[in-house]
């Protein structure tokens, strides 16, 4: 966010009135974060600062996610807490505002304030463009419920960030490319919350991620909730797809490294396999979620998709790009999920073989077929199958970690660490790098060997020639 004052209009000497202060609490997905760092963008153009806590606030905003279990009533739980600070700071003459914004607010919508009375505004997340005109409303006393899908496009009118706050931010940076899903996925609030599939335009999408590698920023990941559905023109108005932007963005002076998050299996299409393969900055790490591996359980998700299909698309990918390290999510527990459908999961989980994944018990969400399925699996047979899971891909992760033992690779320099000296990189496969001796700066790709691997990170020393290119000032 950009630091920002209020001038008085009534003093002829132009005195600085003190900066309003906005505390953001993320929730969630990468693509929170992008939404709360461009909230914050507009925010400065109403006079507000960014500070650490709420506690030193005028205005908390909850950015919120409905993905995980109990989300709504973890974000109430909050709000109380809020509730009570507001009292406190309203008895000593101070203005103290409570927004919800992100999907529980789209989901829960009018419900929020009538629970909590103390919140002042509930801001969807295609309306984070109207968020300063929501705070101008809400000073003047007013309750703002704007959680309607319009049709203006919202990154029309959300400003860019200055240079200066972009650099604050760090080397590396999110980018949301695309929003919605049409999947239906049964499990999923998504399609509910984010609405239809949109895909931001190319030459929009250029510009932004120019203006961040003109700041300094070194990494980019692309965003969407079906990232590969990403489709749009070229210059010369020819369709294209997540492939071709990928190709585009990678012609970008000062840009060392893409990524992109989540995708979908059916829509890993062959020029975007291809530019695994032929994209040098394009890092060799896929995050593809499967669900899970029983083809009955994945019809009932209406994931549409087959395990086989699952195997043959990663098949595919590692053929173009043999280093690639795959990733994924899993839920366990699904209605109607026997003992042989977890089996299958954990026969996929051995053949795949993942450096990273993420896996939960199914929790219905209100409103989601899935909520509607009968033979639901008791909680104690979820918790069993959820550990036996996670047991198998921790070992998953240590190995692939254990594996990088002794190679020699590039990483970019991230931040410092904990200790005097200590510098913290990312490797090409999305791993913590730890480095304690004299290396570069911020900002520095450098080559390491890897001496050591954590369960998290890995330990990692300078190479001979350990300087391959400095950041652009």
């Amino acid at each position: 966010m950009d630091a920002s004052t209020d001038r008085d209009a009534g003093d002829g000497a132009g005195s600085v009135a003190p900066a309003k202060r906005v505390f953001v609490k993320t929730y969630g997905c990468q693509m929170n974060v992008y939404d709360s760092q461009r909230m914050g963008d507009a925010l400065a153009a109403e006079g507000y600062r960014p500070v650490d806590s709420a506690d030193e606030a005028d205005l908390v905003l909850l950015n919120t996610c409905h993905i995980r279990e109990k989300a709504a009533e973890k974000v109430y739980s909050e709000l109380g807490r809020l509730r009570d600070m507001k009292q406190e700071k309203r008895a000593d003459g101070r203005e103290f505002l409570i927004g919800v914004t992100g999907c529980v607010a789209q989901a829960e919508g009018p419900e929020i304030v009538r629970r909590q009375k103390a919140v002042d505004m509930v801001i969807g997340p295609q309306t984070y463009h109207r968020i300063g005109e929501a705070v101008r409303r809400a000073r003047a006393g007013e309750t703002v419920v704007e959680t309607d899908f319009p049709a203006e496009d919202k990154f029309d009118h959300l400003p860019m960030a200055k240079p200066k706050v972009t650099r604050k931010r760090g080397v590396t940076a999110f980018l949301t490319v695309q929003e919605g899903c049409d999947k239906f996925c049964t499990f999923c609030v998504v399609p509910y919350t984010r609405g239809a599939e949109v895909s931001r335009p190319l030459a929009r999408l250029v510009e932004e991620a120019r203006g961040l590698t003109e700041a300094g920023v070194r990494e980019i990941t692309l965003l969407g909730q079906n990232v590969n559905a990403w489709h749009g023109e070229d210059a010369a108005g020819s369709p294209i797809g997540l492939g071709g932007l990928l190709r585009t963005l990678a012609e970008l002076p000062g840009l060392e490294r893409l990524r992109y998050t989540t995708s979908h299996p059916r829509d890993m299409d062959d020029d975007l396999i291809a530019a695994h393969r032929d994209l040098p900055v394009l890092m060799p790490y896929l995050h593809l979620p499967v669900q899970s591996g029983s083809d009955r359980i994945l019809k009932a998700m209406n994931r549409k998709h087959t395990a086989d299909e699952y195997r043959a698309v990663i098949a595919r990918i590692r053929a173009a790009r043999p280093d690639i390290a795959i990733s994924g999510d899993f839920i366990v527990g699904f209605p109607g999920e026997t003992d042989t459908d977890f089996e299958e999961t954990l026969r996929l989980v051995r053949d795949i073989g993942h450096a990273q994944a993420f896996s939960f018990k199914y929790s219905p969400r209100p409103g989601t077929p899935g909520a509607e399925l009968p033979d639901h699996v008791p909680e104690a047979v979820k918790d069993e199958r959820l550990q036996r899971l996670q047991a198998l891909l921790t070992e998953q992760q240590i190995a692939f970690g254990r594996s990088k033992i002794g190679e020699t690779m590039d990483i970019l320099l991230e931040k410092p660490g904990r200790k005097p000296g200590q510098l913290i990189g990312r490797s090409p496969w999305l791993q913590s790098v730890v480095i304690d001796q004299p290396i570069g700066e911020i900002g520095d790709l450098v080559t390491v060997t890897v001496t050591e691997a954590g369960p998290n990170s890995l330990f990692a020393v300078p190479a001979s020639s350990h300087m391959r290119q400095k950041r652009v000032s």
